[in-house]
């Protein structure tokens, strides 16, 4: 009802310009020739069966990124890598001044080794007060005092034998390595620059390959899949991702997507997702933006025009045909989903009629037409060229 009530409208408002155009042609009283037939190029409305495929704006991201903070602090005495490199797991990255580290460590190993000494004193003390005590040469109280200190100087040990460990790691920390591969901005830190542990970023580090997309999808569209996937988690039924770049070309290799949101975001009712995509050229980069091609259900004998035909006025969509006697016709259409360069058409075609791709804009209402019809394929490569 509501578009037949459109369609009502929009040939009264366009019966109103027609009367206009008459009122002001009858003050013209020169003769009027013969009108001649307007050259038109058209085409068959196309019917086929056609997946439907929707499409989402979203960016690149690193599917790791790291801020990398020393566990130490010190001066930067020496960098391996150079801002923007390319690095692997593991490969060494800054150097921080060790040397008050080595003297800790030393410190912490002598001290070990004392209470080791004091440690192996107290228990040859305990045995000789053992057998005394078995003997009843001494008093209780004397051994109970040697197991006492013996096992104070065996706490003392392990305490020691922690510091040492700490300060083994300490050492080893002063070396900063990379935690994954991936790509090192240029904003990292220069040799001399003090660092404090766990505060100052001396660089960050994003992984390259695989990368991610983050996307969004409306509550609609996140159900209208979840239908056509049977109930399936969107893990599942979002494989054989395309990517459309910023350029209009086509990433060579299918996503898929990897991760989804706990729920809706309350702000933009939307579903987040990101997408995976391998990059072993590395032509994606963080922070660019495409578009994610998803397939959805297969429409099945759907009619198809192109979206050059499609034409809009006063809020209404319209198409121009070709109607009786080779006469310029318009024609109210519901669009439904858009298919690369063609629109499905929900109702105001059938495969009978034809539609005008090129010369509609000189084509008003009855105009004589006449008419050269191409096919989809002479369509594209015109769109080509």
């Amino acid at each position: 009802m509501i578009f037949t009530r459109r369609r009502e409208n929009f040939f009264f408002i366009l019966s109103a310009l027609l009367m206009v155009i008459a009122m002001a042609g009858c003050g013209n009283r020169q003769a009027v020739q013969a009108p001649q037939p307007v050259k038109v190029k058209a085409m068959q409305v196309v019917q086929q069966d056609t997946p439907v495929t929707y499409e989402f704006v979203g960016q690149v991201i690193a599917k790791n990124e790291v801020q990398i903070r020393a566990k130490v602090s010190g001066n930067i005495v020496e960098k391996m890598v150079t801002g923007g490199d390319k690095i692997t797991q593991g490969q060494p990255l800054f150097q921080i001044d060790r040397r008050q580290y080595e003297a800790a460590l030393l410190t912490n190993q002598a001290q070990l080794a004392q209470s080791e000494a004091t440690l192996s004193n107290a228990q040859m003390d305990t045995m000789r007060y053992q057998k005394l005590a078995a003997q009843q040469a001494i008093p209780m109280q004397t051994l109970d005092t040697a197991l006492s200190s013996e096992r104070q100087n065996a706490a003392q040990v392990n305490a020691n034998r922690a510091r040492v460990q700490l300060a083994e790691a300490d050492l080893q920390d002063t070396l900063i390595v990379s935690p994954f591969g991936g790509r090192i901005d240029v904003n990292d830190l220069s040799v001399g620059s003090f660092v404090q542990a766990g505060q100052t970023v001396i660089a960050t580090l994003s992984s390259v390959d695989p990368i991610f997309i983050q996307f969004s999808m409306s509550e609609n569209e996140y159900l209208r899949f979840t239908q056509v996937g049977r109930g399936a988690s969107p893990k599942e039924w979002g494989n054989n991702l395309k990517l459309i770049l910023s350029d209009g070309s086509q990433f060579p290799l299918t996503g898929h997507i990897e991760q989804v949101d706990r729920g809706m975001a309350q702000d933009t009712a939307t579903l987040t997702m990101k997408a995976a995509f391998d990059n072993p050229q590395e032509m994606l980069m963080p922070g660019m933006f495409a578009r994610v091609v998803a397939q959805s259900e297969v429409r099945q004998g759907a009619l198809l025009i192109p979206q050059r035909a499609v034409q809009q006025l006063l809020g209404n969509t319209f198409v121009t045909i070709v109607g009786a006697d080779d006469k310029a016709e318009p024609r109210p259409v519901k669009l439904g989903p858009r298919i690369g360069n063609l629109w499905v058409i929900e109702e105001g075609l059938t495969t009978a009629d034809r539609v005008i791709v090129e010369g509609f804009a000189k084509t008003p209402p009855g105009t004589l037409l006449s008419i050269e019809m191409i096919d989809q394929n002479e369509l594209q490569s015109a769109a080509k060229n």
